[in-house]
C-alpha cells in the first residue's frame, strides 16, 4: 500500500485555507495545519486525524517554535495561504504606517520568510510550495484599483516569490502562485462567483499537474497562465 502523501497548509482555519484541507483529507493525504488562534479554529478541529498547529506567519518566534515541531517531516505540499485584505479605505494617502506594514509583512514578507525555513522539508524532486496570490497581483491587470493596497502587496509577494526561487539555483522546486479565482469566502464576500470546493479542486488539480516539473508559474485555478 501506497504510503499517503503529507502536506502542511499555513492558514487553515477558514475559508480557502480550510477547503483545501477538508479536499486533501477526502483525497487521502495527511495534513497538518496552521492557524494564528485555536479558539477560532472550530472548523478544523472537528475534522479528524488533522495535525492543528499554532502559528501567527508574522511572529518569527512562533515561526522558529514551529520549525522545530516539525523537524524530520517531509511534506509533498507546501500550501502557504495566510493573508489579509488590509485596510477598508485602500488608500496610499490615508493608509498609515502600521496599516501598511501589517499589510505588506502578512501578505509579502512572512510567507517568503517561511518558505526559506520550510523548503528542505519539501520532497526532493517531488514536492510543491505554493503560494495563495491573486490575479491582483499582476502588475499588468489594470481592474480593482478599489483594491489598491491589496493589490500592491500581492504583486509584492509575486516578486518575493521570484527572487526566492532565482535564489534557488540549481536546488530546484515547484513553485507555484495560485489565483483561486473570485471565491464566496469571508474576504472574497457573498457575490463571488466560485464556491471554496470548486476552487480548491481546482488548486490541486494543478498542483498535481505540476507537481516534479521544477519550474515556477503564475497560474489561476483552470490552469491558465497570469501575466506577472
Amino acid at each position: 500500500m501506497a504510503q499517503a502523501k503529507t502536506a502542511l497548509i499555513i492558514g487553515a482555519s477558514r475559508g480557502l485555507g480550510l477547503g483545501l484541507v477538508k479536499q486533501l483529507q477526502a483525497d487521502g493525504w495527511h495534513v497538518t495545519a496552521s492557524v494564528r488562534d485555536l479558539a477560532r479554529a472550530e472548523a478544523l478541529q472537528a475534522l479528524p486525524g488533522v495535525q492543528i498547529e499554532q502559528l501567527d506567519i508574522d511572529d518569527a518566534q512562533q515561526l522558529s517554535a514551529l520549525e522545530q515541531r516539525l523537524e524530520g517531516q517531509v511534506f509533498d505540499l507546501l500550501f502557504v495561504n495566510a493573508g489579509i485584505s488590509g485596510p477598508a479605505h485602500q488608500s496610499a494617502s490615508a493608509a498609515t504606517a502600521a496599516e501598511v506594514a501589517q499589510l505588506f509583512m502578512t501578505n509579502a514578507i512572512a510567507p517568503i520568510r517561511l518558505a526559506e525555513r520550510f523548503a528542505l522539508h519539501l520532497r526532493k524532486g517531488s514536492g510543491v510550495l505554493a503560494f495563495m496570490s491573486s490575479v491582483l497581483g499582476s502588475v499588468a491587470n489594470q481592474e480593482g484599483s478599489n483594491l489598491a493596497l491589496y493589490k500592491a502587496s500581492k504583486a509584492a509577494l509575486n516578486s518575493l516569490t521570484n527572487s526566492f526561487v532565482c535564489e534557488l539555483g540549481e536546488n530546484q522546486l515547484t513553485v507555484l502562485s495560485l489565483h483561486p479565482g473570485w471565491v464566496r469566502t469571508d474576504m472574497g464576500g457573498a457575490g463571488a462567483t466560485l464556491d471554496v470546493e470548486t476552487s480548491c479542486l481546482g488548486l490541486l488539480a494543478q498542483i498535481e499537474r505540476y507537481a516534479g516539473s521544477g519550474e515556477h508559474h503564475f497560474i489561476d485555478y483552470q490552469g491558465q497562465t497570469i501575466p506577472w
